[in-house]
């Protein structure tokens, strides 16, 4: 599974789906930006269902844009008709820039009024003299521009900086507790909890519990020989029962019945 779709718990649903990775000149700001379309016949619905990581958003829609904060817990969206979306996955460093605030936003979204950002991807997105690609490109390209424009490349040693290793650090499926994270990071763990929830939103915790849940999501799916049990010890839970009640909290479903939804060939 590519890490930008590990969040999506029921791949088989998905709509036509792409992912651009940011250019070197914004890579301080932006992980990547995703592009959904879709086209469905009268009467049809595609349940979209993630369990993203906790990062900030930024979303331009036919409806207008949105700074979508970090998630706690999955989201479902039910999707119609025509419809597409340009997205990009913020790193940290841009957040304190485009959402100052970003605990005030956990599950939930705040709208940006920009006519000009809007009507520059709604226009690429929306040309039909122009190949799909040229559109998606031309799109990312004016929502690139203007984030570039407000987030400045952050100097070494920066919080930002900081907030942008962290990031990558969280990344890493062998840290699985705040004091590794702190530790590889070269920080306090009170400094690594203070700078997350300025770029994050939220606890180094909550972050290396959402991974956790992420690999077991995928693992679950993917490969049938892993028990639940070694999966709870792999992924550093302190026993069955525990790891269960965790995702079942934040998914919904039980492990089991996740894999009986998920995995390839079902119905789900």
């Amino acid at each position: 599974m590519h890490e930008e779709r590990r969040g999506i718990l029921y791949p088989g649903r998905l709509p036509e789906f792409h992912r651009i990775p940011a250019p070197p000149g914004l890579a301080h700001a932006v992980r990547w930006f995703w592009i959904p379309v879709w086209d469905l016949p009268d009467g049809e619905e595609s349940r979209q269902t993630v369990l993203p990581f906790p990062a900030c958003n930024l979303v331009v829609e036919p409806g207008g844009i949105t700074a979508v904060g970090p998630p706690t817990r999955c989201s479902e969206r039910i999707l119609v008709g025509r419809g597409w979306a340009v997205g990009a996955l913020l790193r940290p460093a841009a957040v304190p820039p485009l959402i100052p605030c970003p605990a005030e936003l956990r599950d939930t979204a705040a709208s940006i009024d920009d006519r000009a950002l809007h009507a520059a991807v709604a226009g690429a997105m929306d040309d039909p003299s122009a190949p799909s690609p040229a559109r998606r490109e031309s799109a990312v390209a004016a929502l690139g521009a203007w984030i570039q424009s407000r987030v400045p490349s952050p100097e070494d040693g920066s919080d930002a900086a900081l907030a942008n290793r962290l990031a990558d650090l969280l990344a890493d499926p062998t840290v699985l507790r705040v004091d590794q994270l702190a530790e590889r990071a070269h920080l306090s763990v009170r400094s690594a909890q203070r700078l997350a929830e300025r770029f994050f939103g939220l606890s180094p915790h909550a972050m290396i519990r959402r991974r956790r849940l992420q690999e077991a999501a995928e693992r679950l799916r993917e490969d049938p020989r892993a028990t639940i049990a070694a999966l709870a010890a792999e992924l550093g839970y302190s026993d069955h029962p525990h790891f269960t009640t965790d995702f079942k909290a934040v998914l919904g479903v039980t492990p089991s019945a996740y894999r009986a939804l998920a995995s390839p060939g079902s119905a789900g």
